[in-house]
């Protein structure tokens, strides 16, 4: 099997030849450094065989001018403004792929400014006009292709509102952000046809929503912004591809709404954090219904462990998530500038070593 044929008896619910794997968000900066200076290489996807590949929009050429919102806001260093409108100081330190989020609505925000709002233009045709010739270059690769439409609706409408501010605005004065995230979830249901019609593999979503402890917005907070919302979004890509895979990313433990997200058409869940959620539980409740992807700790044993520790956690999530199929490999999040070259390399010789059927 290729690695496309791969991710597709996953994400199906099937068994592979052997585990396909994944390496979440990607290196850090710091590391991508890194294995470029120990191989000389500038691609890590190609280097370690990694299954998939991902489709993005080309950037914009629209320059709009969002001085308005920043006003004796716009001195950090490093201070830039993004195509959502949203700011952004450096980090105090450059390796983190975290960045300081200055938020143009932070100190308020009408019916009329939700709606007026300038957010991206998905629909410029030289923004797409690459992705049906991307998607058929992977897949004669023998590579599978996701369209990433993560940070779906939540992240982006708190990146622009303010965390706090969302969090109020929908139990206090919701009028303002369902306009936001109304306009947010037309836009993201038009991105997902242009996808689709490109012939991706699987279509990624989600929504951070959840923190260790269990959610981070109550359930029925969640039911009345984002669930409806999110559901539309599912629908209309069926509407295009009936099977299309529709993987959801939460940190945290989302365990809460997983019955709601399988209800609304979800069939990959990522990242599995085993810091929160007990791998073999999910695997017995939900693996009749869900595929798995990721699980791999890059919080614990990856960032601090020793490499026979990462090849025992490995092991352990194939043992568990990979029994009989419906599961991709990959640590739970990015892999972060703790993360010493010996264990990244020993992630990738056990997912060898153990990941065949």
């Amino acid at each position: 099997m290729n690695g496309r044929e791969r991710v597709l008896a996953v994400v199906n619910r099937k068994v592979p030849d052997k585990i396909p794997k994944d390496l979440s968000w990607g290196l850090c900066p710091a590391l991508e450094a890194e294995f470029r200076k120990r191989t000389g290489c500038d691609d890590y996807f190609e280097y370690f065989g990694l299954d998939i590949r991902f489709l993005d929009f080309a950037p914009t050429e629209v320059k709009r001018d969002f001085s308005e919102y920043y006003a004796g806001r716009d001195q950090e260093p490093g201070f830039s403004v993004n195509e959502w409108g949203v700011g952004s100081g450096k980090s105090r330190d450059t390796n983190l792929h975290f960045e300081h989020i200055i938020s143009p609505f932070k100190a308020g925000m009408t019916e009329r400014q939700a709606e007026e709002f300038p957010l991206p233009d998905f629909l410029e045709p030289r923004r797409s006009a690459h992705f049906k010739s991307y998607v058929d270059k992977c897949h004669e690769k023998g590579l599978a292709v996701c369209g990433s439409l993560t940070q779906t609706i939540f992240e982006k409408t708190w990146a622009i509102r303010g965390f706090e501010e969302t969090m109020m605005d929908m139990l206090t004065e919701p009028e303002a952000i369902t306009i936001l995230m109304e306009r947010i979830t037309r836009m993201r249901m038009e991105q997902v046809v242009l996808m689709l019609k490109a012939g991706i593999d699987v279509l990624m979503l989600g929504d951070d929503v959840g923190m260790q402890t269990g959610m981070l917005i109550g359930v029925d907070t969640w039911r009345e912004f984002l669930k409806p919302r999110l559901a539309r979004i599912i629908a209309r890509a069926r509407e295009i591809t009936p099977d299309i895979p529709v993987f959801y990313h939460s940190c945290g433990n989302p365990c809460q709404i997983i019955p709601e997200l399988i209800e609304i058409g979800v069939n990959i869940l990522n990242p599995i954090q085993p810091e929160c959620m007990d791998l073999q539980k999910i695997k017995d409740t939900y693996g009749d219904k869900l595929a798995f992807w990721g699980g791999v700790s890059a919080q614990t044993n990856l960032s601090f462990g020793t490499p026979e520790q990462v090849k025992k956690e490995v092991k352990r999530c194939i043992e568990i998530l990979g029994k009989d199929g419906g599961y991709l490999i990959g640590p739970n999040h990015m892999v972060e500038p703790e993360v010493s070259w010996e264990n990244l390399i020993a992630f990738f010789e056990a997912v060898e070593e153990y990941g065949a059927y």
